[in-house]
């Protein structure tokens, strides 16, 4: 592909390329690519700030204990994690024998009709126990296609890329993440801060959902108008993978441990959060989602430039940096959230630097993904390690947080187990494998 400099001609001469085309494709990518993400990660953000309300109207029937249906609802989502890797191997298998765009449109539709119709469903006072299978069977179709969007999105912005800047454009992935996170949690708080406690559990919990179809509806004309990676229509010349099938597992698992602790602490900081200051610190509803803004917003902040630096110094010392951060900074971050007399901009101030400290390991983490596959099996590669660190590391998280705080009484297990999580992704990025770059 060649640099937007290099393109001859004119804007407008008769019978010469438009200079600006180039420009305008790569800038059409990079939307098409990054804007499912936002889709599906929003509806995540309105879920886990929504967790204890969907407990209530879906998992706590006449008599049940409010504990006992958050542990439920994080089983619920948890379980469409396990479906990911499902979906990573259906749709990247297609992705990459059909194309990336057609696959792409395919999984932003999917996504869509879920997540809006999570937004008409009936609860459990009137549908009884089908309420919870219904909202769990649209959960596992998400599963699916969140399983399918990671790698072709990523494999679409790494491959229009510019050379040496696959780093910054496989960061609009995770960025697109963040944006999603952060506008699910803030219409989940305007929401609850806007209606009273009631009309949030009887309706208000449905506009959020609802407000998802206008999102897909543009995903899905930005992705109509895709034009193929220049690296796909030229994988018919790319040699075969060096050891075929097993060769292609083991890279898939190292990356997978790659990233176990950007998953880890991910969900602990930008997802589980809100209900575990609702549970463990009884904290209001209202002040719980708006606490989650900030660390949101520093996650937000600090991914691009992390991309943009893992193009300079490489994107392994990028992401020590912050798995090494989150293990020191874990422990004393959920101290400082439990104590009573710390001011409420220095608890902001403190989740923020949470969340920036994982957007270190965010930024980078798409593209060193990337970079361990060849095109030819790039989106099913990058998106199974992605779907299999994600589906034990964050589709466990709530559940695993939520019970261990329930049956120990210990509020520091939020921290212990993002710090545990990152100390084990630090051996896989320091590992470089025989003839890699890593």
């Amino acid at each position: 592909m060649k640099q937007l400099s290099e393109v001859p001609g004119e804007h407008g001469a008769p019978g010469t390329p438009d200079p600006a085309a180039p420009r305008r494709r790569v800038v059409r990518a990079v939307a098409a690519g990054s804007v499912g993400n936002l889709v599906e990660w929003y509806e995540f953000g309105v879920y886990g700030a929504l967790a204890t309300v969907l407990a209530e109207r879906f998992f706590t029937p006449a008599g049940g204990s409010a504990a006992e249906g958050l542990v439920r609802t994080y089983a619920s989502f948890a379980l469409a994690f396990f479906f990911r890797p499902l979906g990573a191997a259906l749709f990247g298998r297609l992705g990459d024998r059909l194309g990336r765009r057609p696959v792409l449109i395919a999984v932003i539709t999917l996504m869509t009709a879920a997540t809006t119709l999570i937004g008409v469903l009936p609860t459990y006072a009137t549908a009884g126990a089908l309420a919870p299978w219904l909202l769990t069977f649209l959960r596992a179709v998400q599963g699916l296609s969140a399983g399918g969007e990671f790698g072709g999105a990523v494999a679409v912005l790494t491959e229009h890329a510019p050379p040496g800047r696959r780093g910054l454009y496989g960061a609009w992935q995770s960025f697109t993440v963040a944006l999603g996170l952060l506008a699910g949690t803030s219409v989940a708080a305007a929401t609850a801060s806007v209606l009273t406690g009631a009309q949030l559990a009887n309706w208000g919990w449905r506009l959020p959902f609802l407000l998802s179809l206008p999102l897909g509806l543009l995903a899905l004309w930005l992705r109509t108008g895709l034009e193929e990676t220049p690296e796909f229509r030229a994988r018919g010349r790319a040699p075969a993978v060096a050891g075929g099938g097993r060769a292609v597992a083991r890279t898939v698992l190292l990356g997978a441990g790659r990233i176990m602790g950007w998953a880890a602490a991910g969900y602990t900081f930008l997802v589980v959060l809100p209900s575990y200051l609702q549970s463990a610190l009884h904290t209001d509803v209202r002040q719980a989602l708006v606490a989650t803004v900030p660390a949101v917003a520093g996650f937000a902040a600090a991914i691009l430039p992390a991309g943009l630096l893992s193009d300079r110094i490489g994107r392994r010392p990028v992401m020590l940096a912050g798995a090494v951060l989150v293990v020191v900074v874990a422990v004393p971050l959920f101290d400082l959230l439990q104590d009573p007399g710390a001011a409420g901009p220095v608890r902001g101030a403190a989740v923020a630097a949470a969340g920036a400290v994982v957007g270190l390991m965010a930024g980078p983490g798409p593209a060193l993904l990337a970079e361990q596959f060849p095109a030819r099996v790039r989106w099913t590669g990058l998106g199974l390690a992605h779907s299999l660190s994600n589906a034990v590391f964050s589709g466990c998280a709530g559940l695993i947080i939520t019970e261990a705080v329930r049956r120990t009484g210990n509020p520091d297990v939020p921290a212990y187990y993002a710090a545990a999580a990152c100390a084990l992704s630090v051996p896989a990025l320091l590992w470089r494998p025989s003839g890699k770059a890593g």
